[in-house]
């Protein structure tokens, strides 16, 4: 089976920069910078955790992931609190990361759930409240494979609706998403694809649209747009990218471009930093 999360993770990796590792007592309010998602994890204790009007009832060891940001409150006892480590996390692309927006505006699960995780989380709570020699580095290391757990669990579990994630939980659909994240210069075809994904070229639009939300045709200028982001950022050529990323032209990837994101290439760029070190 391909690997559902490769290409993905290849190109839009997460990081993560931890900011809390104990305690929390009393009212905390965790303010959105406008910029980083949080991944929290509770190791003991109950709160509550709100967000804007909604609420939800922590009261055993549990992850609360927020892939956007989004400002949220702890509620707990005043004098023992709920111990959790908490951290930023930064997807590669920002706002064009199509695994942040893939995902819903909370994620909570019990840590028990998430299937392989309790050695890891074992010893990130270990190296998490220990003062030991490259414990940050070490632990926020650990919160990037507990991400990637998270969205192994989120795909195996199907509990995503539509999307991104829900196409890859599918055992059909996965194949040719996965197609199109490893090879976007290729000229696709729908009855190509319906084949990667051995079904009727009918059925297997129907029910990429039902899944997905979008057409496959759609779907691949959606990720080869993406892919053009990349390479913007990182000072690339426009006419290079144009071939990279499945479009003969400069002229005809603008076109792409602008009805994706409403700007074109030139324009996109001049608004966003390029990327140092790529």
């Amino acid at each position: 089976m391909s690997d559902r999360l490769a290409a993905l993770m290849a190109h839009f990796p997460v990081s993560a920069q931890v900011f809390n590792a104990g305690p929390l007592c009393g009212i905390n309010t965790l303010e959105s910078d406008g910029t980083h998602g949080q991944l929290h994890l509770v190791r003991s204790g109950t709160a509550t955790v709100s967000h804007g009007r909604s609420t939800l009832q922590i009261d055993k060891p549990s992850v609360l992931l927020f892939p956007r940001p989004l400002t949220h409150r702890f509620t707990s006892d005043a004098e023992h609190g709920v111990d959790v480590v908490c951290a930023n996390l930064s997807f590669d692309g920002g706002a064009d990361n199509p695994i942040a927006s893939a995902l819903p505006e909370v994620v909570c699960l019990p840590l028990e759930e998430i299937g392989g995780a309790a050695p890891v989380l074992t010893l990130l709570f270990e190296e998490a409240f220990e003062q030991r020699c490259g414990r940050t580095a070490l632990v926020e290391r650990l919160f990037e494979v507990v991400m990637i757990q998270i969205l192994r669990q989120l795909m195996e579990s199907g509990e995503v609706k539509g999307g991104l994630l829900s196409g890859l939980s599918h055992p059909r659909l996965r194949h040719a998403l996965v197609a199109m994240h490893e090879e976007p210069a290729k000229e696709w075809t729908l009855h190509e694809l319906a084949g990667v994904a051995n079904m009727s070229r009918s059925v297997f639009a129907s029910t990429f649209r039902s899944i997905v939300g979008i057409t496959p045709g759609q779907y691949l200028q959606g990720w080869r747009v993406r892919m053009a982001q990349l390479a913007l950022r990182r000072g690339r050529p426009l006419k290079l990218i144009a071939v990279e990323v499945g479009y003969g032209s400069e002229a005809a990837l603008s076109r792409a471009f602008k009805a994706q994101t409403g700007q074109s290439p030139r324009e996109w760029r001049n608004l966003v930093p390029v990327a140092t070190g790529s």
